[in-house]
């Protein structure tokens, strides 16, 4: 994960109006419930990591972009957060976490996700909860990720915005593509993005590796039974 394709900071102006609340933070801030210390890991702008803030609850936002982080530390209660810059090397192995988090596909930004869950677990006291999604490799979304199918224009609060992606690669799971952002006076933001499509079961292997247990995959954020047909994979784990 790194600053681009997040550095833009009128495109992280745009990100929480192109991804606003809705049921994955309703079923992230249920399994917050009763928590004490909550991470969230990849947290953004801070959109949902704010949401979890309670009475006697520790939050914690970790975020590798700068700007990002910068946007998020600047919100309306932002102040009840702890943000860290960096990746999961900035993960601090505290083992008091009750619960990790990882929303809007933040893990699919990583390569070796193996390295991760370990920082992630060391954060964990045992019996505590990691929970994320992550885009089903099966339905292939990639393939309509082309000029003629992402193509739109709309008004934004920086001007009408003009917007596509083009497939670059995709290579045993990993796809590279470019995100163009077409301002009003012209300029075409081109931002590149790879993302690694993985199986549920390697993605289980990589968790069961890191010292989880009791590794649950659904297909929705209402524990829909998992399809070669969901969208999603949206996994619950718990240290052993």
């Amino acid at each position: 994960m790194t600053d681009d394709p997040y550095g833009d900071e009128q495109l992280v102006g745009l990100y929480d109006v192109d991804n606003p609340a809705g049921e994955d933070h309703a079923y992230y801030r249920a399994l917050a419930s009763d928590t004490r210390k909550v991470l969230d890991f990849g947290c953004g702008t801070g959109l949902l990591t704010r949401s979890l803030v309670a009475p006697g609850r520790v939050v914690v936002g970790i975020d590798p972009s700068p700007t990002m982080l910068g946007y998020a530390r600047r919100q309306p209660g932002a102040d009840a957060v702890t943000w860290i810059d960096g990746d999961f090397r900035a993960v601090e192995p505290t083992g008091d976490a009750d619960l990790v988090i990882s929303a809007g596909n933040s893990i699919m930004h990583i390569g070796n996700q193996a390295e991760v869950f370990t920082a992630l677990t060391n954060a964990l006291r045992p019996g505590g909860v990691i929970s994320f999604e992550s885009r089903n490799p099966a339905v292939r979304a990639w393939e309509q990720w082309t000029r003629d199918t992402t193509y739109g224009e709309r008004d934004t609060p920086v001007g009408h915005l003009v917007e596509w992606i083009d497939l670059i690669d995709v290579t045993d799971g990993r796809v590279i593509f470019d995100a163009h952002n077409v301002f009003p006076d012209g300029h075409d933001a081109v931002y590149r993005t790879t993302l690694h499509f993985r199986s549920p079961d390697d993605i289980t292997a990589d968790l069961h590796a890191a010292g989880f247990t009791d590794v649950t995959v659904h297909g929705g954020w209402h524990q829909e039974p998992l399809t070669n047909e969901s969208r999603l994979l949206v996994f619950q784990a718990t240290k052993r």
